[in-house]
């Protein structure tokens, strides 16, 4: 991935808002529901979310900028290890019978080197004619660690998900219930080869945010602009979802601050499905937009009473 700054078009001193602004204006642009019939767009918006998931973490940002770690934030390694499966051990570190690149389980039993040396006496030695000690079984091949970003509503939908190996190959997997960002997949035998067999891939999860939702556990929250005249009045407003536009009942005399929820259009629920009652809910929050004609505006507020006892409840 390029530089993230570059991607999402902002300078490295632009503050937190300049960033937030420009990721929604490019997430809305290239967002893959808007661009089904484009690749092209999906894998942009894929590397504009990382690029904001990057710079919107303060630690990550300042880390990046320090240069200690890469754009995919990985630790900058003078080895080129890397997070990618660049380690001779994989995601868990050596296997047993492998130190420093030996490996004593391939059949040498050294109980007989050292009893040639030593005549075998030494403590725990074994006695002359005694069974011989059964080698372990051959090692597997190193797990190899992969990154993959999950977009907001995949995650949510538990949309299935390809992987790109280190072979050039692509693998699909699905995504558990209840998925939480750092979540680790392990797709059996596709890591190095080894004598007992190949290793697997270890797949660490990273969660793309999105221009307007917000996760809350399982549920979703959203910020719906209403206007003065449908908060007054009452009204049905359309309004969007992970799974599509629903309709909502505002009721008269709206206030803002005001949530209303829809049931079963939040994330899967762990152990659950993606039937209504196996997800959480997604709950709008209503805020009341003012007209810009400043001029009917004042004549609205002309023909409104004051209400002196507004704010009685703060002592004032």
């Amino acid at each position: 991935m390029a530089d993230p700054y570059s991607i999402l078009g902002v300078s490295k001193g632009a503050d937190e808002k300049a960033i937030k602004s420009a990721y929604r204006k490019l997430a809305k642009e290239l967002h893959p529901d808007k661009n089904q019939d484009n690749p092209a767009a999906a894998a942009r918006f894929s590397e504009v979310t990382q690029a904001y998931d990057l710079l919107s973490d303060k630690d990550k940002r300042a880390q990046y900028d320090r240069g200690e770690i890469d754009e995919n934030g990985q630790p900058r390694s003078p080895f080129g290890g890397g997070f990618g499966g660049g380690s001779p051990f994989g995601a868990g570190g050596p296997r047993p019978g492998q130190g420093g690149g030996f490996d004593f389980q391939g059949g040498i039993d050294l109980g007989d080197i050292f009893d040639g040396l030593f005549g075998g006496g030494g403590p725990g030695a074994r006695p002359q004619g005694g069974p011989r000690p059964q080698p372990g079984p051959p090692p597997k091949g190193a797990n190899v660690a992969y990154e993959h970003l999950v977009s907001f509503t995949d995650a949510a939908r538990l949309e299935p998900q390809r992987i790109t190996l280190r072979d050039g190959k692509t693998v699909e997997f699905k995504l558990p219930a209840g998925v939480v960002a750092g979540q680790q997949i392990r797709i059996p035998g596709k890591g190095q080869p080894g004598p007992g067999g190949n290793g697997d891939a270890i797949v660490t999860l990273k969660l793309g945010k999105h221009p307007f939702y917000d996760r809350d556990g399982d549920n979703i929250r959203l910020d719906l602009p209403i206007s003065l005249k449908e908060a007054i009045q009452g009204a049905k407003v359309k309004v969007p979802t992970i799974d599509g536009a629903v309709m909502l009942s505002v009721p008269a005399g709206a206030q803002s601050s005001t949530t209303m929820r829809i049931k079963g259009r939040g994330f899967v629920k762990k152990g659950g499905s993606n039937a209504p009652e196996g997800r959480g809910d997604q709950y709008v929050t209503l805020h009341i937009r003012l007209p810009a004609d400043s001029a009917e505006l004042a004549k609205l507020a002309e023909a409104l009473p004051d209400d002196p006892a507004i704010r009685a409840e703060l002592g004032v």
